[in-house]
């Protein structure tokens, strides 16, 4: 496996100087527009789910929103939804068979984007009010029948963990630790109920304002933390960074579907197609039978040479998201049969990964091939990933 890094980390090297800490960093972090996602291995067999002892089995899983919406949507952050960039985004959801949109509402750098009014949170600090007028936000997404879904950062939160080292993760010489970004990311602990607590905080105050899913994004350890699992300072117990992980996201679906809304996370989209990622604590079927929707991101520019038969999958859109999804659908089959099977919504790529060699510009038709691709692997529903925010016209939705 360390070989294997290495030589991806040679061939994608134009991406790499900003992150020298580690190989896996390096290429999961290839760029702002990217998101967070990266294929760095090659496929194998799906392992197969715990069974129904396992602690982590859902109980009496129902969808709180049986009558939700075929969901299509797009991302926003709260510059984008708390300001005039609202408007552009909203008439492209008239326009189009588009209906949904992702909003931040505790961002990537772990802020909340607005202000809650819960005592506790504005105590914490962390607010930083992006969002001006949520209520008028709601109105206008209700009025234009845009089914509303909550994006918040989980784990990387580089805001919290300065302000408690002690639920973060603390290199030998006491500072705080953080990837090789720079600035660099910071990470808090998913051992911590504190921290679970908090996230669910967040995701209450969010139903409260109006949303209809909570999805929850960077639901992991820190990249290539295998090679730092020992060194650094931090709080842990008995269970695995697997079930550490999934047990998160187990209590959260518990805490919030009595509330009525969904639950999604995203999810690394190559995590269907190899086994557990034990090293960021990631198991595709432990965290897909305690949601209700499961969110893989399969932006084709981020699986690397020899993916479904692909020299360059980013110039291949239909190949590689019809692989992804035969993978994702071979990967939930066994909780399917427990009646345990999310909702299947990937995170598509709607931006040009110039970065790539033998990258591809990305328009319509390569919008309309990887949603072809999904529809044929009877997947209807998808959302859209561009971090600025600028979306490709005249798609066929």
């Amino acid at each position: 496996m360390e070989i294997l890094l290495a030589s991806l980390a040679l061939i994608w090297g134009n991406v790499t100087a900003a992150n020298p800490d580690a190989s896996f960093e390096q290429l999961v972090q290839a760029s702002l527009d990217a998101k967070n996602a990266v294929a760095i291995v090659q496929p194998v067999t799906p392992t197969t789910p715990t069974d129904a002892t396992d602690p982590l089995a859902p109980v009496n899983k129902v969808d709180p929103q049986k009558d939700a919406p075929v969901v299509k949507g797009i991302y926003a952050t709260a510059h984008s939804a708390g300001g005039s960039r609202l408007n552009t985004l909203v008439k492209l959801l008239d326009d189009t068979d588009l209906n949904a949109m992702v909003i931040d509402v505790k961002d990537d750098w772990g802020y909340i984007t607005w202000e809650t009014g819960n005592a506790e949170l504005d105590a914490m600090g962390t607010t930083q009010k992006i969002i001006g007028n949520m209520p008028g936000l709601m109105t206008t997404l209700q009025e234009h029948n845009i089914y509303p879904i909550a994006r918040i950062v989980v784990f990387k939160d580089t805001v919290l963990a300065k302000k408690k080292p002690e639920i973060s993760f603390v290199n030998p010489d006491g500072t705080l630790w953080g990837n090789g970004k720079n600035p660099p990311d910071s990470f808090v602990n998913p051992y911590s109920k504190e921290v679970w607590d908090y996230n669910i905080a967040v995701a209450k105050e969010a139903v409260k304002a109006g949303f209809k899913e909570i999805q929850f994004d960077y639901v992991r350890f820190p990249e290539g933390f295998e090679k730092r699992a020992d060194i650094l300072k931090y709080t842990k117990d008995e269970r695995s960074r697997i079930d550490a992980v999934s047990s998160f996201v187990k209590y959260a679906r518990e805490q919030l579907s009595p509330l009525g809304v969904r639950v999604s996370v995203d999810i690394f989209g190559y995590a269907a197609s190899v086994p557990a990622a034990e090293g960021i604590g990631q198991d595709f079927e432990k965290i897909s039978q305690n949601v209700d929707v499961i969110a893989p991101m399969i932006y084709p520019s981020h699986y690397s040479t020899g993916w479904f038969g692909s020299k360059v999958p980013d110039a291949a859109p239909y190949a590689t998201i019809n692989g992804a999804s035969k993978d994702t659908n071979k990967k939930l089959e066994a909780i399917d049969k427990k009646g345990w099977k999310p909702v299947i919504r990937p995170w598509i790529q709607d931006f040009t990964a110039s970065w790539v060699p033998g990258y591809i510009k990305y328009g319509k038709h390569e919008l309309d091939e990887q949603i072809r691709a999904l529809k044929d692997n009877g997947v209807n529903e998808y959302l859209l990933w561009n971090a600025n925010n600028n979306y490709t016209a005249n798609v066929n939705y």
